[in-house]
């Protein structure tokens, strides 16, 4: 026991070296730029001025959103979703699947869910022994089953979820913005410098970081806008979730318009402000119902019958909450759903934030 106690409180304290990396870096541009360049580099008080406030504005706004992103929790099930005792008992003594899964359907009958495993089975985590909500997975960094969970990144060494996706997006759009800016500003000087006998380290050294973490973070960041668009998380792109009539990769869109709303809320002027402001609680999402010809909805019925009979289990009907109302206003073909299945390794989407 005491050194898996050793080994758990290693993992915990390495899990927080790319964080202080990043914190490093940042205290050391904001020290190049401010110092090196704005103080003994630039000569005109007007450019040192409107760069001054310009680059603390950026960083301000980076920083703001990165902090928000580290220590937001990742959002967790609420207790409707455990099981009872008696049902939690009954539970573990069966051994046979089938007999748990009516065990699970009976717990499920009165939930939001609306999707199933890829067997048409009933989400459940025998780790934090409780029914999966829709697009919630459980990380088995953290250890806990989180919220439309979207991915574990070990640069935040926090899970990307419903709690925090806002924070994450914004995150990667004031790092952009500020590596942008940084960038711009130093390239005159650094062409100087370049060619200079006497280069200062510092201001040479700042366009390169600022450069390679620019081009990097661009790619992340568009995809996830691509993402934001299209209501999917890295999860989901990975693995449709499956619904009623089987897997939809584009089951939770609602439209580019609704699907910004539902990340960043109904009020513009707090969209890129790094405060809670996404719609719904997390556990239960609007999803689109695929609109099908009659006849085409009959011939995917004959042509996929494994999937329509796999499992006789009845979807509850509950209804949406204000904030989904809000969204499926005016739009009455658009129900209510949910996404996935299995544990998420830590290392499973961090390509993505490499």
């Amino acid at each position: 026991m005491a050194p898996s106690h050793v080994l758990k409180c290693c993992q915990k304290v390495l899990a927080w070296v790319p964080v202080v990396f990043i914190a490093l870096v940042v205290a050391w541009s904001y020290y190049a730029y401010v110092v090196e360049l704005c103080v003994f580099t630039i000569s005109s008080t007007a450019e040192k001025a409107v760069y001054l406030v310009v680059f603390h504005l950026s960083f301000v706004m980076f920083v703001w959103s990165y902090w928000k992103t580290i220590f937001t929790s990742p959002a967790s099930p609420s207790n409707e979703f455990c099981l009872s005792k008696a049902d939690k008992e009954q539970y573990e003594k069966e051994e046979r699947p089938e007999s748990q899964q009516e065990i699970l359907r009976k717990a499920a009958k009165d939930l939001p869910i609306y999707t199933t495993t890829a067997s048409r089975a009933i989400r459940y985590c025998d780790r934090c022994q409780l029914i999966k909500p829709d697009r919630c997975h459980h990380c088995s960094a953290c250890d806990i089953c989180v919220l439309k969970m979207d991915h574990h990144c070990p640069w935040v060494n926090n899970c990307v979820g419903f709690s925090n996706y806002k924070f994450f997006l914004l995150f990667l759009m004031y790092s952009l913005l500020y590596c942008l800016f940084v960038a711009a500003t130093v390239l005159q000087y650094f062409i100087k410098f370049w060619t200079n006998t006497h280069a200062k380290f510092h201001v040479l050294f700042l366009f390169f970081v600022a450069a390679m973490f620019f081009i990097s973070i661009l790619s992340l960041f568009s995809y996830h806008c691509w993402l934001v668009a299209k209501n999917r998380s890295t999860i989901e792109t990975f693995r449709a979730p499956t619904f009623r009539n089987g897997p939809d990769k584009n089951g939770f869109s609602l439209g580019c318009s609704k699907n910004l709303r539902e990340v960043f809320g109904d009020e513009k002027k707090y969209w890129l402000l790094p405060i809670f402001t996404s719609l719904g609680d997390g556990c239960n999402f609007p999803t689109r119902l695929v609109i099908m010809d009659p006849e085409q909805l009959t011939v995917s019925s004959q042509n996929e019958p494994a999937k329509s009979s796999g499992a006789n289990q009845s979807f509850p009907t509950r209804p949406l909450s204000e904030s989904q109302n809000r969204l499926l206003t005016s739009d009455s073909q658009w129900v209510e759903g949910g996404p996935e299945e299995e544990n998420v390794k830590p290392g499973f989407c961090n390509i993505f934030c490499a």
